[in-house]
């Protein structure tokens, strides 16, 4: 590996992780075009910003509800068999929005329930899937793993909307929502290929007792509890997604090239910062490198609600996936090496439950704004929240700031 460069380590030394690796690249990649498809049906049926709001609060309560509940049933039953079923889930969710879109129905209020069945089986069996990576992969590749995931990500998010505004334009909605199905049912082969997958340490006993366990350790661990309240800071403080339609239509006229041009650029720039992602997999202290790049993705984002011309909105955009980037892989490495497995499901569905159900909330909070006051004010005054919030958490969390990646030793090394 190139110092500073992706380490692309687990492709080449794992062929569970790397056959897992394409099948989890292909949903993302078909779930950027789905909420692509989504913002862009709800808009057209009620252009009104609340609506769009509204899809966050669809996405958030399952999100934190079942994807707390997963966190638990990862910790007591085959990780393996959850994620085939949830994703089975998954594909009938994503045909009924095909079904819809090609029967003309036109209900927002149906979209938004598919959408939060779709999202109730993605955050069932998202703990069990995140925490296959520190079993298929040795300590010291963890960190790379967790970069190569981004990078997919950020690809998705950078090809994915612009896909899906070609498809939009040239066949329609039921595609956008059809490809989507077929990928999640292509990802399982990869899920079937591993081993069973059973919690090691002792498996929890389903219930509110296991889930108040795991709770508990996340409080009593400093490192854990400030990453985690950093994400949530950025999330529903600063998040723009649900902007994007309302500034699409005052700065651009509504074309809806624009719009999903918005949600390729955030990529761009994440997708280069994870290309030179080396120097942060490396980092002794990533929680340090999180904090920054916080505080870097809320001023970027107050930015973007100050200029204008599509030069300057895309290159706010640019930073703040940049920044979002270097946040990801750097709080995805610290809380898998700092939980032991008999505990990754619980601690994996926290960190899921507001690192996906934060979003939800941030775009119902922008939405409400946007409608009380206006779409820039909403991004301006949730960027600078964001930085006041992570600089309390940085002074009261002095362990996040402090803590340092496991030396490897022996083989390891």
């Amino acid at each position: 590996m190139r110092k500073g460069l992706l380490d692309v380590r687990p492709l080449q030394t794992s062929p569970a992780f790397r056959r897992l690796w394409i099948g989890t690249s292909a949903i993302q990649f078909s779930g950027q075009m789905a909420v692509v498809a989504v913002l862009y049906q709800v808009w057209e049926l009620t252009r009104s910003p609340l609506w769009t709001g509204a899809i966050g609060v669809a996405t958030a309560v399952p999100t934190i509800v079942l994807g707390l509940l997963g966190g638990t049933i990862a910790d007591t039953f085959d990780r393996r068999r959850i994620v085939l079923l949830t994703s089975l889930g998954a594909v009938v969710s994503a045909g009924l929005l095909a079904a819809q879109a090609v029967a003309g129905i036109g209900s927002a209020a149906l979209v938004l329930v598919l959408v939060a069945a779709k999202t109730s089986c993605t955050a069932l069996g998202t703990a069990s899937r995140r925490a296959f990576l520190p079993r298929l992969l040795p300590p010291s590749q963890v960190a790379a793993g967790v970069a190569l995931d981004h990078v997919a990500f950020q690809v998705a998010m950078l090809a994915g909307p612009a896909v899906a505004g070609v498809v939009l334009a040239r066949w329609g909605l039921s595609w956008a929502y059809t490809i989507d199905a077929i990928a999640i049912l292509l990802s399982l082969y990869g899920v079937a290929r591993l081993p069973s997958m059973r919690p090691e340490g002792g498996a929890a006993r389903a219930g509110l007792r296991a889930t108040g366990e795991g709770l508990a350790f996340l409080w009593r661990r400093p490192a854990l509890r400030g990453v985690l309240a950093s994400d949530l800071a950025a999330t529903v403080l600063a998040i723009p997604i649900a902007l994007f339609p309302v500034i699409n239509q005052e700065r651009f006229g509504g074309d809806p090239h624009t719009l999903g041009l918005f949600l390729s650029t955030l990529a761009v720039g994440g997708t280069a910062s994870g290309l030179l992602s080396g120097a942060v997999t490396s980092a002794a202290r990533p929680g340090a490198v999180m904090l920054g790049s916080v505080g870097v993705w809320g001023l970027a984002l107050a930015g973007f609600g100050l200029v204008d011309g599509l030069a300057a909105t895309l290159a706010c955009l640019a930073v703040a996936g940049a920044a979002d980037t270097v946040s990801v892989i750097s709080r995805g490495t610290l809380v898998q090496l700092e939980t032991p497995d008999g505990f990754r499901g619980r601690i994996s569905s926290v960190e899921y439950a507001v690192g996906a159900g934060g979003p939800g909330l941030g775009d119902a909070r922008a939405g409400l704004v946007a409608g009380l006051v206006s779409a820039s004010a909403s991004a301006v005054s949730g960027g600078l929240a964001c930085v006041l919030a992570v600089a309390v958490i940085a002074g009261t969390h002095p362990a996040l700031r402090r803590w340092r990646r496991p030396v490897p030793v022996g083989d390891e090394a």
